[in-house]
């Protein structure tokens, strides 16, 4: 079987000198420092009793040691669990319990978050050429059922069952080369690292995909505005993001004087988890001066099932045509479905996943005897064979009995100039569902909601229109950036009519 860790060993083999890795600490790793450092760490692990099929679970932001942890686990034949640190200690337990990792590893050197954890735990300091971490050790319990499997990432969430998606090292080849080549990366280039790798974004297409062609990434352990802006100024040439760090970043570059960005190197911009609106868009890529590509992934796809490639100036607002070595088709009698082309998106490729870890209820619900995977994406293939996602077939919004599809109000919202970014989502109130939009704009403007109301107005048909517009300076958002849409209702309870 061939591996993700098979990556690293290609590189050292003819280029170990070349640079891999930078971070926030001031790291600078070649490929050899990652090899060496990753082998360093898989000793530490093997001493604390971890063996092939153990877990280990790793509570992390993004630095080189965290790099090292995943080689070192794969080294070692065990599974990685990337967790993002600043996850709660309730949310913690909730996954150890779940998935019984054999060692929880911490990436203290950078992250308060992670101290505070390894403080909980009782964890112990180590050094080594993969710098300084602490870790806490576990009773070792191997599952023969991971014997193929990589990383476990657990998807977001407060209720019901854990949901551990099992990533296969297939999978993760498969998405890390899929992610180069849709890129064409090179050992040129330098990939902008402030998704995290905690997250299948920045795991698969960020470090599995540099690793593969040889590129190095610049890992940031906290997404920026002000730190992007810097990075695409100074050697950066890929960037992928999600649409709010675009948003911010372009905020932030306003308030320094600027309408573009005009960097030296970007050569590559590229935006996923949530879709696009042609107004949007076009802002964007007047900012970067580069087309700005889309994709859809999700964990479950091990990231990309489909992108574009699209010349600057393309009114394209798809998510592209399928990857190679992916299918896709729609199920127009899914719920929220209509029965003649819109209904949910189904994914079937070597991305995959195996399943969800000791949850085979919830894996039959999303993977059918012939590997479909059923995404609870709602969307369309147009008569050019791209997709198109009209939102998640939990969010639709029936109101008055028609379909509100999120994104369309949120497309309108973002439309208007003072708008960074607007999260829309509905709320069931005397047996209908209301539409209610949360709207951010920069500290201290001016803009009123009736102002918002009426430029929407002239957008959007009357039963799509948002009941209740709220404005703020900020929306809770994951270390992504991505809008937590299912903290809104409770993050501004004491605005809502």
């Amino acid at each position: 079987m061939a591996r993700v860790e098979a990556f690293l060993a290609e590189q050292v083999s003819v280029r170990a000198e070349a640079l891999a890795l930078t971070d926030s600490t001031g790291a600078v790793w070649s490929f050899g420092d990652l090899d060496r450092a990753s082998d360093a760490l898989a000793d530490v692990l093997r001493e604390a009793g971890v063996v092939a099929n153990d877990r280990v679970l790793m509570l992390s932001e993004n630095c080189t040691a965290a790099v090292a942890a995943l080689f070192a686990s794969w080294k070692l034949d065990a599974v990685i669990i990337p967790v993002n640190a600043r996850q709660t200690e309730a949310e913690v337990t909730r996954i150890i319990d779940h998935a019984t990792p054999a060692a929880v590893l911490m990436t203290t050197g950078v992250s308060k978050d992670a101290l505070s954890h390894a403080k909980g735990m009782g964890a112990t300091e180590q050094s080594g050429a993969f710098g300084t971490l602490h870790m806490a050790k576990r009773p070792s319990n191997p599952d023969a059922d991971l014997h193929d499997v990589a990383t476990l990432l657990y998807t977001t969430g407060t209720t019901g069952d854990p949901k551990g998606v099992m990533l296969t090292h297939e999978n993760m080849r498969f998405g890390g080369i899929a992610s180069s080549n849709l890129r064409n990366m090179t050992a040129d280039d330098v990939v902008y690292g402030a998704l995290p790798l905690t997250h299948v974004f920045g795991l698969v297409s960020v470090i599995t995909g540099a690793c593969y062609s040889g590129a190095t990434v610049q890992q940031e352990a906290r997404f920026s505005a002000k730190g992007l802006y810097e990075a695409v100024m100074n050697g950066v040439t890929i960037l992928p993001a999600v649409p709010q760090m675009h948003a911010l970043v372009m905020q932030y570059t306003k308030e320094q004087g600027l309408t573009r960005l005009g960097s030296p190197s970007l050569r590559y911009v590229s935006s996923g988890g949530a879709p696009l609106d042609p107004a949007w868009k076009r802002k964007a890529e007047a900012f970067y001066g580069l087309p700005l590509q889309n994709g859809f992934g999700m964990t479950e796809t091990c990231s990309g099932a489909s992108a574009t490639n699209n010349a600057l100036g393309s009114p394209d607002i798809s998510v592209g045509p399928k990857t190679p070595g992916t299918e896709v088709r729609i199920d127009d009698q899914a719920p929220g479905g209509n029965g003649e082309g819109i209904g949910e998106l189904l994914v079937r490729g070597p991305h995959v996943m195996k399943g969800y870890y000791r949850n085979p209820v919830e894996t039959a619900k999303s993977l059918d005897p012939d590997g479909w995977l059923r995404t609870g994406d709602l969307g369309k293939i147009d008569e050019i064979g791209h997709i198109h996602i009209l939102g998640r077939s939990k969010e639709l919004i029936i109101h008055g009995g028609f379909n509100v599809y999120p994104p369309e109000v949120e497309a309108a919202l973002n439309d208007h100039p003072q708008v960074i970014q607007s999260a829309v989502i509905g709320r069931m109130k005397d047996g209908d569902e209301e539409v209610l939009a949360f709207v951010q704009i920069a500290e201290g403007d001016p803009l009123e909601a009736a102002d918002l109301r009426g430029f929407v107005a002239e957008r959007l048909t009357g039963y799509k229109r948002p009941k209740q517009i709220v404005l703020a300076s900020t929306l809770p958002a994951a270390p992504t950036g991505k809008i937590l849409k299912h903290k809104l209702l409770e993050a501004f309870a004491d605005q809502l009519e």
